[in-house]
């Protein structure tokens, strides 16, 4: 029904219709408004109203500005000015005083390996290393990072010469979607510098000894910051293990030989073929 078939809405109703609506003219119109609200109810459900907005930005965006107009700035509020160091390179940004390291990163300077999981400091994906150590970049502010040294996954390696972390991690398949890679590599980085520097963790047997050693159990908890929901885990402990003290990790698996997999198969009841 179009509005134009609101224009002879008395012709249409039935004898009786028009009788009640002569004996009650305070009825008068409420047929066309419920008509009217039915219409423009449908005209604004959820899916046309997303495509007549996607429609309406499309066409915006090809029309061109007026001359001499210029785009508009980015509603940054308390603006201040940074400078330091990513990778080896001196940045000077300009930045709303609320911005986190994670955002600059990724928003101003096009370094998207780190990566924005949880963007509340409990997955481990945004980790980069300042001024050597490991912090969480969507928890820091990029305003407090004034004369600092910001390195993240892309500053690691050194032309084509990985990082021997990143090597590691190759080496012993510590990866599989690879989206908390970036983070979990800077983690183990920090991870084995701590080491060196004799700090204690949770797991740390007498922490009045000072030692450098790193066991399988200590890197498990000084790693346990860093989420990898594919469970990759066993192949960054022996990555970082690897690193630490050149120890490689035993193989804790194998394939299934034709005899095992025929056993196996018998055990279930199944033939084998």
């Amino acid at each position: 029904m179009t509005h134009s078939d609101d224009a002879d809405f008395p012709a249409r109703l039935s004898a009786d219709e028009a009788a009640l609506l002569q004996a009650m003219p305070q009825l008068q119109g409420v047929g066309q408004a419920r008509r009217s609200f039915m219409i423009h109810s449908a005209a604004g459900s959820v899916g046309l109203f997303a495509a007549d907005l996607l429609a309406q930005e499309a066409a915006l965006a090809q029309m061109p500005l007026p001359h001499g107009a210029a785009v508009a700035p980015t509603n940054a509020q308390n603006v201040v000015k940074v400078a330091f160091q990513v990778n080896g390179t001196a940045q000077t940004l300009e930045l709303d005083s609320r911005v986190v390291l994670l955002d600059a990163l990724r928003e101003h300077l096009a370094l998207t390996g780190s990566k924005k999981g949880c963007d509340q400091g409990q997955c481990g994906a945004c980790t980069v290393l300042v001024d050597g150590q490991r912090v969480l970049s969507c928890l820091t502010l990029a305003a407090t990072l004034e004369g600092r040294e910001v390195t993240t996954i892309e500053g690691l390696a050194q032309g084509e010469q990985l990082h021997p972390v990143q090597a590691a991690f190759i080496k012993h398949d510590g990866f599989q979607c690879g989206y908390c890679t970036p983070g979990q590599i800077c983690s183990a980085i920090g991870v084995l510098d701590e080491a060196q520097r004799g700090h204690v963790s949770h797991v740390t047997g007498d922490v009045r000894k000072t030692t450098t050693r790193l066991t399988d159990e200590e890197i498990k908890e000084r790693m346990s910051g860093n989420i990898c929901r594919c469970g990759a885990y066993p192949g960054m402990v022996a990555a970082v293990q690897d690193v630490h003290s050149g120890r490689q990790a035993a193989q804790t698996w194998g394939y299934a030989t034709q005899t095992q997999i025929a056993s196996d198969r018998k055990e279930d009841g199944r033939a084998t073929i």
